[in-house]
């Protein structure tokens, strides 16, 4: 394939719009994993009152409107909390590193034109971040934690976003294209 293909030809096309899309994605999470590690306690405090569910409110008032009904979801035990935070910066880190192999990957494949290494390693590393965010934020944090609930602890927005480029970008790297060398299997 490497003959049949110009040099212009060879950074244009889905290969570019996947390399960019998982750049982006291992940007994004190298800087949340990073902002989790340099600024703990900010984020500390957010995972905590998420888990203890301290401003689920059913009424106007958080922490004293409390619905006794979902209350019994918290987790009010620190060191639970505390292992809860640090398996989602180990998540984020682990999949931010493979993102960062992935890219590299992808960059590497423009001068081989092939790929099947780089979209193996996207794929693991976006589904991760659909799992920590669409899974641990969205599902968990947003339904049994009724993070959905509070006004001033509630990252449903961001987790959304995240989630989004993460499945924009996992769309992409798995569209079938010649440029693969091969068709995703389905």
């Amino acid at each position: 394939m490497e003959t049949q293909l110009r040099r212009g030809e060879r950074w244009n096309g889905l290969p570019l719009v996947a390399t960019v899309f998982t750049g982006i994605n291992a940007l994004i999470l190298l800087l949340v994993a990073f902002g989790n590690i340099t600024d703990y306690n900010t984020n500390w405090s957010f995972v905590h009152g998420v888990l203890g569910m301290e401003t689920t409110n059913f009424g106007q008032n958080p922490g004293v409107d409390l619905d006794p009904n979902v209350m019994w979801h918290a987790i009010n035990y620190q060191p639970l909390q505390v292992a809860a935070y640090v398996g989602i910066i180990v998540a984020e880190t682990t999949a931010a590193v493979i993102l960062i192999i992935a890219t590299l990957k992808w960059l590497r494949g423009f001068g081989k034109d092939t790929f099947r290494s780089a979209r193996n390693w996207s794929n693991v590393g976006l589904l991760l971040v659909i799992l920590i965010f669409g899974a641990g934020f969205i599902a968990i944090g947003g339904e049994w934690f009724q993070m959905w609930r509070s006004t001033t602890e509630n990252g449903l927005d961001s987790a959304l976003r995240y989630l989004t480029v993460a499945s924009f970008a996992l769309v992409f790297v798995n569209l079938p294209s010649e440029r693969w060398g091969q068709t995703p299997q389905g």
